[in-house]
């Protein structure tokens, strides 16, 4: 946005529910004062886009993106979403924002005037800062070559479902959907992916592939009689494989070997993007928190200047604590951790701590108590902490006795359940512990590896799921999930689910 236009003769930026693009362009100036100069914000360059709610419905369908490739399950999506709303069942989101450069920020056009406003200060300033800085999507994201890289997919799916049809194009993403949640990379310097060269790659990557498949494939045995090979080829067979590998789709990718040169890179494709949302899975509470915390003081910054009226800052203090309300556990809206109540609360709280500390801070938050500058730590923390982190060095006692925090524990050999965590000096430290590994996602999703493949006899695919605390996979959905797998592999594949101790089942599934 550019060429901001004067405030009227009052210096409100504007008067009652309705708006122009004039106001807007007046709103937008507002906010940017103040996120600039008060709150010294970084951003990429926004770009504002109006869009209807039918158009907000296809976003959510399409997981906000404005380019896409097709696939059927996005159309049900749609379908879904919209009968919902249709019906009053279901409401939607003010707006979408886009972590790309420039960053683009969908707003609806039956907002009012004052929604604009805070839709403009969350997402165009606070989430447009975090994706800006926070240094997961710094790592794991290419901001300014996003865009093009949708373009180039979707027009490869395009040509694809043209030259080879739309169903086995369909059960190709269909089985890389189903993994995209084991496609990511969670070592940053492992595979670091520039997206504006993948286009230009695809032939340099069937030239790699071919390489390996004639390395690899030709140490395959004719047959069953061939005697075992010794634990030197053993040894060269899996670090040719890169064994152990927890990116199931980035093995197939590579080494899959009935995959043909287009499903190559359709799985690919899947998987760059799952890697893009990845951050985002990492930061919710952060993303959030920032964003919430950031409109929060604008909108009170235009407030207290005189730019909105006192009736359009109680509509906003009535939509921001519902976003950030927080139900108990024994309400019926209760769905968990509120990631906007948490996140902004810590925000606060960092603030309270910076400017007015009490002896139970400076005991543990020694580095950040009665530093007098909460802004200069609240932007230190958004670029170098995800959530796990941020919660175990930023959670106070103060914080865990106002959302009235404490730990249960559940060994599943007794019927009855133990609080072992309280408010109390050792009760808070483990609480922190406990509250951060929530929020880790290594810990959320199941461990899962390919762990070999049986070259020497059916070239099976061996599978380990490591059982975390004894939480299991749930057998229907490892069955399908698997079954996926081995029509991408194109042989029988084998996941045996284990701890260090003992073996609790093995699924097996082999391809149609």
């Amino acid at each position: 946005m550019s060429a901001i236009p004067k405030s009227p003769a009052s210096g409100l930026l504007f008067t009652g529910a309705e708006w122009d693009f004039t106001t807007l362009g007046r709103i937008y100036g507002g906010v940017e004062r103040v996120a600039f100069e008060e709150l010294g914000l970084d951003i990429y360059p926004n770009r504002i886009e109006v869009i209807t709610a039918e158009q907000m419905l296809d976003a959510y369908a399409s997981t906000g993106m404005p380019l896409f490739y097709r696939h059927w399950s996005f159309g049900k999506r749609f379908v879904r979403d919209e009968t919902l709303y249709r019906k009053g069942w279901q409401s939607l989101a003010y707006e979408i924002v886009i972590n790309s450069d420039p960053c683009i920020v969908y707003v609806m056009e039956e907002n009012t005037a004052l929604m604009q406003t805070l839709v403009l200060a969350h997402a165009g300033f606070g989430h447009n800062h975090f994706f800006k800085n926070n240094y997961a999507f710094r790592q794991w994201t290419d901001a300014g070559a996003i865009h093009d890289y949708l373009a180039f997919a979707k027009s490869y799916v395009a040509a694809c479902e043209e030259r080879y049809g739309v169903e086995a194009v369909e059960r190709v993403l269909d089985a890389a959907h189903a993994l995209m949640n084991h496609g990511v990379h969670r070592s940053p310097a492992k595979h670091a992916t520039d997206l504006r060269t993948e286009e230009k790659r695809e032939r340099e990557r069937r030239e790699h592939g071919e390489r390996l498949f004639n390395d690899l494939w030709r140490t395959v045995p004719a047959g069953a009689a061939k005697v075992k090979a010794h634990s030197r080829d053993e040894e060269r067979r899996r670090a040719i494989l890169g064994l152990p590998e927890e990116n199931i789709l980035y093995f197939l990718e590579k080494t899959a070997p009935r995959l043909a040169p287009w499903q190559r890179e359709v799985i690919r494709i899947v998987r760059l993007i799952s890697q893009y949302f990845y951050p985002q899975r990492q930061t919710k509470v952060m993303n959030e928190g920032c964003a919430t915390f950031v409109h929060h003081r604008i909108m009170t910054r235009l407030h207290e200047t005189g730019a909105i009226t006192d009736g359009a800052f109680m509509e906003f203090l009535h939509s921001h604590t519902n976003v950030v309300t927080q139900p108990d556990f024994d309400d019926g809206r209760y769905g968990g951790i509120n990631p906007y109540a948490l996140g902004f609360s810590m925000m606060e709280d960092i603030e309270r701590i910076c400017l007015h500390p009490d002896e139970e801070d400076r005991r543990f938050l020694p580095d950040i108590a009665g530093s007098g500058d909460p802004m200069r730590v609240l932007r230190e923390a958004w670029a170098n902490y995800r959530d796990e982190s941020f919660v175990a060095q930023f959670l106070s006692p103060r914080l865990i006795r106002k959302h009235r925090l404490f730990r249960i524990r559940d060994d599943g050999l007794s019927e009855h359940l133990l609080v072992d965590a309280i408010h109390d000096e050792r009760g808070y430290r483990e609480l922190r512990r406990s509250l951060a590994r929530h929020f880790d996602v290594s810990r959320q999703d199941p461990d899962i590896q390919i762990v070999d493949v049986d070259l020497e006899g059916d070239r099976r695919l061996l599978l380990r799921h490591h059982v975390v605390d004894g939480v299991r996979l749930e057998p229907g959905d490892a069955k399908r999930v698997l079954q996926h797998l081995a029509e991408l592999w194109g042989y029988d594949v084998r996941l045996v689910e284990a701890d260090d101790t003992r073996t609790y089942a093995t699924f097996d599934a082999e391809p149609s």
